[in-house]
C-alpha cells in the first residue's frame, strides 16, 4: 500500500505561485508514476500531469503547459507541483496520485490517492 500527503495549497491572487507537495510512505515511489489531477466543483476530475519513475518523461495537460511543472525526489520520496501564472481557472482540489502501471492521463489509471489539497486563485 501506498500512502500520499499533499500539501501546499492555498488562496493566491491570480499570477501568483504556488508549489504544491506529496509525499509517499508505506512504499518507496521509485518505480511508480506520479500524477496530479484536479477538481473544481461540479467538474469531473481532470488530468494535470504525470512524471515516470525517474522522472524523464512527463506529460502535461494543454491547461498547464508552460506553466505547471512537475517533478519528484525519490531519496525523499516526493513529487511536486509547481504552478505558475495561475489564474482563476485553475481554482480545483488538487491530487496526487501514484501507480506502478505506464503514463496515463486518466483517474482510473491510478491506484493510489491523495486527500488533496485546494487551490484558489483570486481574480
Amino acid at each position: 500500500q501506498v500512502q500520499l500527503v499533499e500539501s501546499g495549497g492555498g488562496l493566491v491572487q491570480a499570477g501568483g505561485s504556488l508549489r504544491l507537495s506529496c509525499v509517499a510512505s508505506g512504499r518507496t515511489l521509485t518505480s511508480y508514476t506520479v500524477a496530479w489531477f484536479r477538481q473544481a466543483p461540479g467538474k469531473e476530475r481532470e488530468f494535470v500531469a504525470n512524471s515516470n519513475w525517474i522522472g524523464g518523461s512527463t506529460n502535461y495537460a494543454d491547461s498547464a503547459k508552460g506553466r505547471f511543472t512537475i517533478s519528484r525526489d525519490n531519496r525523499k520520496n516526493t513529487a511536486y507541483l509547481e504552478m505558475n501564472g495561475l489564474e482563476p481557472e485553475d481554482t480545483a482540489v488538487y491530487y496526487c496520485a501514484a501507480d506502478r502501471a505506464v503514463q496515463r492521463r486518466i483517474p482510473t489509471a491510478y491506484a493510489y490517492w491523495g486527500q488533496g489539497t485546494q487551490v484558489t486563485v483570486s481574480s
